[in-house]
């Protein structure tokens, strides 16, 4: 007897159709797992329908088991009819979500045991499907009927343990315990939410002030689920290590360090950070992470170590709010500037920005374009000087020469001189900058000298010094000594 394709019905064709990527799918989560490293951006943009082809399947076994117990009415048996088809639907459908989701899994910087429970049950609840559709309708006695039976019910269960992992990927692992009411909480005996460290857990301020900020706003994207740019942000270690851009924190250096850089970015910058459609950082805890790096990003640093860090600053979505913005006002105060703008913009691209969406102020930093912008450069700011109140000249070629045209921007709250040739002369000269508020000459070779200028400085509240010729133990007024962050 010869046996053909064709003698095979239409159910075990197509059934054999959907097996084969249903085993290939295994083996490529078996011998291509995902392992946190981002690869080719066109992987990503298809996997990113993962999420969205997801659902129709999740429906369809749902609804197959509903339709089951309806159709045993008298009053709807013609409901079992669409049944076969639904799950054959469904398997189809799984297969193709279970693609795209390897795709975004092995693409996107995921790794570890949460992205793998999740797969492992998307493809338990792809198989129970093909299961489920190939014994449907055979009638192959009662003992085949109660697998069957017991193969939906499991499915369902699945799915909702699946779904509940892909949840905890996206929305984070205590996404639905988070705002749960305490006395649901107490009848299904979870523990109380931790509102975080006490004293007797831990007393460092990397634990009680830093962790938490980074386990509300960065975790989802950097923890030990997905690690986005190779980056873990979910440990001490993890932060230091940095991610596949380099070191992300310079110990003593918050305007050097990539995180501080990354979420004080204007809001609608493509690198702000977090990533659009997260919630941002709120000004206290941005300002704990600032405190922290300037104190030496220690981990054993003492939470009270640190005096005016804010308190109970770690943010709720309350807290966030965004005023609107009267873009027609906002064009009309920077209609003055438009020339001297684009002029400065057109000699050095990508230096010059509005402060916010709201603001006429501009924020400038040369710092990437390094030796390249010397002292010769700095005429090209003075048409724009009264509107600059952030500058970052860090890592450039400017000396004392270029003191005198900052000494004009007046109303300068943010100056940045790391690693440039500045000495005491220009912090002298800098004198009547009423506005300032925060001053880095790290790695300068600025000495004590400098620092009676600081009293001169009323909004003045912090002065970085690091590997400056000023020594930790410098004998200076108690004004100035609180200021200082070495």
């Amino acid at each position: 007897m010869t046996f053909s394709l064709r003698q095979m019905s239409i159910r075990t064709r197509f059934g054999l159709l959907a097996l084969a990527p249903l085993l290939l799918l295994v083996t490529l989560l078996l011998f291509l797992p995902p392992d946190g490293v981002e690869r080719a951006e066109w992987a990503q943009f298809i996997g990113r329908f993962h999420l969205l082809s997801i659902h129709f399947p999740i429906a369809l076994i749902l609804l197959v088991p509903v339709l089951e117990i309806a159709g045993r009415i008298r009053r709807f048996p013609d409901l079992r009819a669409s049944v076969d088809f639904l799950l054959a639907l469904a398997t189809f459908s799984a297969i193709v979500a279970l693609t795209l989701g390897w795709c975004l899994a092995r693409s996107g910087g995921y790794s570890g045991s949460l992205v793998t429970q999740h797969m492992w049950g998307g493809i338990f609840v792809a198989a129970l499907s093909w299961l489920c559709w190939m014994l449907h309708g055979r009638f192959l006695g009662q003992r085949l009927d109660f697998i069957y039976a017991f193969g939906l019910v499991v499915a369902v269960g699945l799915v909702s343990w699946t779904g509940y992992r892909g949840g905890q990927l996206s929305q984070g692992e205590n996404h639905l315990t988070e705002h749960m009411p305490t006395v649901l909480r107490d009848w299904l005996r979870l523990p109380q939410e931790d509102k975080g460290p006490t004293a007797a857990a831990s007393t460092s301020f990397f634990t009680i002030c830093v962790e938490p900020v980074f386990a509300g706003h960065c975790n989802s994207c950097h923890g030990p689920s997905k690690q986005r740019s190779r980056l873990r942000l979910d440990s001490y270690e993890a932060v230091m290590r940095g991610g596949k851009h380099g070191v992300i924190v310079k110990a003593g250096n918050p305007q050097g360090s990539e995180l501080f850089h990354r979420v004080t970015l204007p809001a609608g910058d493509d690198k702000f950070m977090p990533a659009e459609g997260k919630r941002p950082l709120s000004a206290d805890e941005v300002k704990l992470l600032e405190l922290w790096i300037a104190a030496g990003a220690s981990p054993s640093l003492a939470a009270d170590a640190i005096k005016g860090a804010p308190t109970n600053a770690v943010s709720t979505v309350a807290d966030v709010t965004f005023e609107e913005i009267d873009t027609a006002a906002v064009e009309k105060r920077r209609a003055p500037l438009a020339s001297a703008v684009a002029q400065l913009q057109k000699r050095f691209p990508d230096v010059l920005e509005y402060e916010s969406r709201g603001s006429a102020d501009l924020v400038v930093n040369v710092s990437l374009m390094g030796a390249k912008f010397g002292d010769k450069d700095m005429a090209a700011l003075k048409p724009l000087a009264e509107q600059i109140v952030v500058a970052d000249f860090s890592d450039t070629a400017i000396t004392d020469g270029s003191a005198a045209f900052i000494a004009v921007m007046k109303r300068l709250r943010v100056l940045r001189l790391m690693h440039t040739q500045v000495t005491d002369t220009t912090l002298h000269m800098l004198g009547d900058l009423n506005q300032l508020e925060s001053l880095n000459v790290f790695g300068t070779a600025v000495t004590p000298g400098a620092l009676q200028v600081a009293a001169r400085w009323p909004k003045l509240q912090h002065l970085y010094t690091g590997e400056t010729k000023i020594p930790a133990d410098v004998q200076v007024s108690e004004a100035v000594r609180g200021k200082l962050v070495f």
